[in-house]
């Protein structure tokens, strides 16, 4: 089944048009729960004005983007799209490459940074702008307007594309230049030129009947009968590459938009462009792809390349392209098999349940213990300890209902609805979550990963509390394009494949995201939510957002094949990726099991993603082990985490060291039952084989010794006959995890 990313109003957009029209109320009713309209005094304020254009007013402002930091500022931070960045300034829209100078040096991955001005800037004459304003969005482009009274700049602009397009309203554009320029190719007299500005290659792209003014050497005036001009990055200065570029400058990207479906064993996304011609030229195009979309690409690509932060991007001619991920299969409970000591795992079980209390933390840490609950609900399962698994159900619901609920004068927990802004706010919060909207997505995706976990075994609860796990779900990822409540994905970035962090983006290096592994559990808490309610759409989206975010991580944060971190960085990983570097650090702590471990937590069933490539393993576990303070002392630290880290590569490892360390050092959202389920599956079923896939994606392939086990979870009410791309079949039982060699 194909999942496109336009929806009609659906059932829940309905719900939400009827939900708006009550918003004067402090709280709204949704199912069985409500949420309030009151920021509670436990959270900041969010500011007040917006910088979106007039005619957006009522539509949800999208956040946590590459762009963000244009809806939060008067005038922008620099805006990483890459191949170009931009930055909306006093004096007009500043563009620079920041491909120039990567170097890895010193620690980091570090790009050209954005000089003063830019290479070169496109303003209004004798105008100057107090702000610049969005004025539209599509999946992976941006509009942004600069206006004043007497005249306007609105840009187009966004990811993978070396063009940024221009429309001038009243007053007459300007050109300046950050250095002189050199002319290579026409003159001032000429609509389009090639000019080289700090080492970078341009074409300028005036409309056919336009001529410039050279006011002096760095700023030339610019004067056109029509409203458009178009600016490019060039690959290289060649009179063959500039023609090429000028054939299609012209056709002005007004939409853009990514498809996707599951199709055998694979995740397919088609990404597309569409144009307003302005003049007659070559049709579609010239874009470039990044890494996690190039190597996953059959389509044709150009010779043209650019250097990015991100490795080297692979231009394409056209108005679309597809990628083709292998879906890597996710199960929502680890076999019974993992577990040789049942008598160890029941003291291990009744230890965490001796923990229980009844004292709610703030979203981030009270989601850490739903993860760990959800967890152990599994692993008590398939011990067969019904008292105690119903035990974390029990303790989950309570907790859940109670966010789930908001009171009146109730200050915390609950969550509220920030009308202004669209989004939806737990209390108490934490790390910026309330003023800033950080993190949505790494706290939430644990709340949902609790809520999938009772619908496993409660079907009654689930469809009790749908539509509020469903709110929460569509505050971080709205797959309705005219949801009236919330933007469309907000924390994901369709074009870069990963999710950003920050909601403001308010730095100089672009906006941030540091686990890129919650991020992850809470694209694989949509997937099973979907499953287990039997909600294709919703399964779909997080199978996509998952696999697609996967890939990434594999080649931004870990580099696993050694072809994106520039030759002289020196580490085999990164804790945080910025749209303008790579940084080998973190928020909180600069000890190096807190920069690997920030991206493995939280350690769940679907954690197996991170031993697809068990040399790359290998290589960051001895890395790690020679510069960790402790060394070989698991007892310091996150060693807990290193171990189990280190476990995707050697099983025997990580079984033996759980089974000598009974009672080891934990980090915060860990347990001594998953670490032992965790070590003694992968020593007794095998690595995962990550060279098979299904027809199925709640399945695993282990291997070991040359023998595969394969593992497949069936949601169901009847057999399912499971396909993996060797020709192996099984059939899962209903509603079961069932195994066969």
């Amino acid at each position: 089944m194909s999942l496109a990313p336009i929806w009609s109003i659906s059932f829940l957009s309905a719900l939400s048009l009827l939900l708006l029209a009550n918003l004067q109320a402090d709280q709204v009713a949704i199912g069985s729960g409500s949420y309030s309209t009151q920021r509670p005094e436990s959270c900041q304020a969010l500011p007040v004005k917006i910088y979106k254009s007039d005619f957006l007013a009522k539509r949800a402002t999208p956040t946590n983007q590459w762009w963000s930091s244009l809806v939060w500022k008067p005038l922008s931070q620099p805006l990483f799209a890459h191949p170009l960045t931009f930055r909306c300034q006093e004096d007009g829209f500043a563009i620079s490459n920041p491909g120039i100078g990567i170097t890895g040096a010193g620690g980091h991955v570090m790009g050209g940074g954005f000089p003063k001005g830019g290479d070169l800037m496109v303003g209004l004459e004798g105008i100057t702008f107090t702000e610049a304003n969005w004025a539209g969005s599509s999946d992976w482009f941006v509009t942004a307007e600069s206006r004043h009274e007497e005249g306007s700049l609105r840009t187009h602009f966004g990811h993978g594309s070396p063009f940024v397009f221009f429309e001038i309203q009243k007053a007459n554009a300007l050109l300046r230049f950050g250095v002189k320029p050199q002319i290579w190719q026409g003159s001032a007299n000429s609509p389009a030129l090639g000019v080289t500005i700090r080492g970078s290659h341009y074409g300028i792209f005036g409309a056919k009947s336009s001529r410039w003014t050279k006011n002096n050497e760095q700023e030339w005036g610019y004067e056109s009968e029509q409203d458009y001009l178009t600016l490019a990055l060039l690959p290289d200065n060649s009179k063959e590459t500039f023609t090429r570029f000028s054939s299609v400058a012209h056709n002005h990207i007004v939409d853009t938009r990514v498809q996707f479906m599951q199709k055998n064993g694979h995740v397919e996304a088609k990404y597309s462009f569409s144009f307003d011609s302005k003049e007659p030229g070559a049709e579609g195009t010239l874009f470039a792809l990044y890494p996690h979309q190039w190597k996953y690409s059959a389509d044709e690509l150009t010779e043209w390349t650019y250097r990015s932060v991100r490795g080297e991007m692979k231009v394409r001619a056209g108005s679309q392209f597809t990628t083709r991920i292998p879906i890597q299969g996710v199960l929502p409970v680890l076999p019974k098999e993992g577990i040789p000591d049942q008598a160890r795992m029941l003291t291990y079980l009744k230890e965490e349940v001796a923990k229980l209390n009844s004292e709610f933390k703030d979203t981030y840490w009270e989601g850490k213990d739903l993860g760990k609950y959800a967890n152990l609900t599994g692993i008590a399962e398939q011990v067969g300890a019904t008292e105690i698994k119903e035990r974390f159900l029990k303790e989950m619901k309570g907790r859940l209902e109670n966010w789930f609920q908001a009171d009146a004068g109730e200050s915390a927990p609950l969550f509220y609805y920030d009308r202004n802004w669209g989004t939806l706010i737990g209390s108490r919060p934490s790390y910026g979550s309330d003023s800033q909207l950080n993190d949505h997505h790494f706290h939430y995706g644990y709340f949902i990963r609790a809520a999938a976990e009772i619908a496993r075994h409660d079907p009654a609860w689930a469809r009790k509390w749908q539509p509020f796990v469903d709110l929460i779900i569509r505050d971080i990822a709205s797959h309705d394009r005219h949801d009236p409540l919330f933007p469309y994905i907000r924390c994901f970035d369709l074009y870069a494949g990963h999710s950003w962090a920050s909601g403001h983006a308010d730095f100089g290096d672009g906006n941030n995201q540091e686990s890129s592994s919650e991020s992850l559990n809470a694209w694989y808490s949509i997937m099973l939510w979907g499953a287990a309610i039997g909600d294709k759409a919703l399964h779909d989206k997080g199978l996509y957002l998952f696999n697609t975010e996967r890939v990434s991580v594999e080649e931004y944060w870990f580099d696993v094949t050694e072809s994106n971190f520039p030759e002289k960085y020196p580490h085999v990983a990164l804790g945080m990726v910025w749209g303008g570097k790579g940084s080998f650090s973190t928020w909180f702590s600069g000890e190096i099991d807190c920069i690997h471990g920030i991206n493995w937590l939280p350690f769940t069933p679907a954690s197996l993603y991170m031993g697809r490539f068990p040399n790359y393993v290998e290589k960051n576990f001895e890395r790690i082990v020679e510069q960790r303070t402790g060394g070989k002392d698991f007892e310091t630290g996150w060693g807990d985490l290193v171990v189990m880290f280190g476990a995707l590569h050697d099983p025997a490892f990580g079984a033996n060291y759980i089974n000598t360390h009974p009672q080891c050092k934990l980090e915060g959202g860990n347990t001594h039952a998953f670490m032992y389920h965790w070590c003694h599956t992968l020593n007794t079923l095998g690595r995962n084989d990550a060279s098979v896939t299904s027809s199925h994606p709640f399945t695993n392939i282990y291997l070991k010794d040359g023998k595969k086990t394969y593992a497949a979870y069936n949601f169901g009410k009847e057999v399912l006959k499971v396909t993996f791309s060797d020709g192996f079949t099984m059939e899962a039982k209903p509603r079961a995890l069932s195994l066969k060699k």
